[in-house]
């Protein structure tokens, strides 16, 4: 079935996309695939001043759902005999001095209990700074690179949050760290044993792993960021963004198409062997998440999904459990008078509102998001 990009046979998804856009988001493009075919649309504009839509094969920052795929990576080399699974991350990467008992799982499901290099939230209300993310010390690091040991060095320096394997914490460092592993078992890069394992067999052309390039290949949409500073409010164009401040833990680019690619085939089986991809699927109970993913229950079944954005991007990826029915999604913010806390309450609605459109046909309380810088 051809791709539909004016939403006349879906007018319900084009519909939300497009009350999605007037909640505060200057574009969304939606890629749904199901029992009755494929349907892909777009709202909103490309570029703020310009009235062109997004473009529906557009390329964009995916943010978090990088993890599904670092993760991806680690479970392929289990398969393959080269990691193991529950094995400590300290036998190859000694350098660092990890509490012993931090392993490869533990990593890959928050429960490592390492300070998150991005800044921590605390239940009573405080925060922990890392790196600069937001305002405009974030602007002025906009093209800076960070190398992958100065954070896990910058976490390391921090009090862990729990003792390993006692609770759950969602840190970007676990996946630093993930990275890291996967070129010391191999030799090579993460982005070298991405294509090899992931990229060339699912023949994911648009998607890319960009180290340490502020670019993102065309076509694409424009991301902006809008913070106050010195008593005045900017607004700035982020898409030209080097994003070596997040690596391996959100920093690729990819596609609706490559997304739903890739999704349908991990969760069908096509990437890993059934016994991994179980333990992949298998939730911790403190907000679900598995092995790289999460799972959220909803009135029709249970669905897995991993969304992701940081400051002007966003993206959903999700998909039924068979892989037959998938949601993938860009949405970018622009100059709309959303602080932190309300940009984060406006994508937590918008993804509500696709998931029971998609998943519960209009019914149904997806679960709850984590919040935080990047997702």
């Amino acid at each position: 079935m051809s791709p539909n990009l004016t939403g006349q046979d879906r007018p319900e998804l084009q519909k939300a996309i497009e009350e999605i856009v007037g909640s505060g988001f200057a574009g969304v493009q939606l890629r749904v695939n199901d029992e009755r075919g494929e349907w892909v649309g777009s709202a909103g504009v490309r570029r703020l001043g310009e009235s062109a839509r997004p473009p529906a094969d557009g390329r964009f920052r995916i943010g978090s759902t990088t993890k599904t795929f670092t993760a991806t990576v680690v479970l392929q080399l289990v398969a393959e005999g080269r990691i193991g699974l529950d094995s400590p991350v300290d036998d190859h990467l000694p350098r660092f001095g990890l509490d012993r008992r931090i392993t490869v799982r533990m990593l890959l499901q928050h429960t490592s209990g390492l300070f998150n290099h991005t800044g921590e939230y605390y239940d009573d209300g405080t925060v922990a700074p890392g790196i600069p993310w937001q305002g405009q010390e974030y602007v002025d690091n906009q093209f800076h690179t960070y190398r992958p040991e100065e954070l896990v060095r910058l976490a390391l320096s921090k009090p862990a949050r729990f003792e390993p394997g006692t609770d759950w914490s969602y840190s970007n460092t676990n996946y630093v760290l993930a990275k890291l592993l996967v070129e010391e078992v191999t030799g090579r890069s993460l982005a070298q044993e991405m294509r090899r394992l992931i990229l060339q067999p699912l023949g994911l052309s648009g998607t890319v792993a960009p180290g340490t390039s502020p670019e993102i290949p065309e076509p694409h949409a424009h991301g902006y960021y809008r913070y106050e500073h010195a008593g005045r409010w900017k607004v700035v164009d982020v898409t030209r963004f080097n994003v070596s401040w997040i690596s391996a833990a959100g920093d690729m680019i990819s596609t609706t198409a490559d997304l739903h690619t890739f999704f349908s085939a991990l969760m069908s089986g096509k990437l890993l062997p059934d016994p991994l991809l179980a333990q992949m699927r298998t939730p911790h109970p403190e907000l679900g998440y598995g092995l790289g993913l999460f799972a959220q229950e909803t009135d029709r079944g249970t669905i897995f999904h991993h969304n992701g954005g940081f400051f002007g991007w966003a993206a959903l990826m999700y998909s039924t459990p068979d892989g037959r029915r998938t949601l993938t999604a860009s949405l970018t913010t622009g100059d709309a008078e959303l602080d932190f806390a309300a940009t984060a309450e406006a994508f937590q609605k918008a993804q509500q509102r696709l998931v029971r459109e998609v998943f519960c046909s209009g019914q149904g309380q997806p679960a709850r998001e984590t919040a935080g810088p990047v997702h």
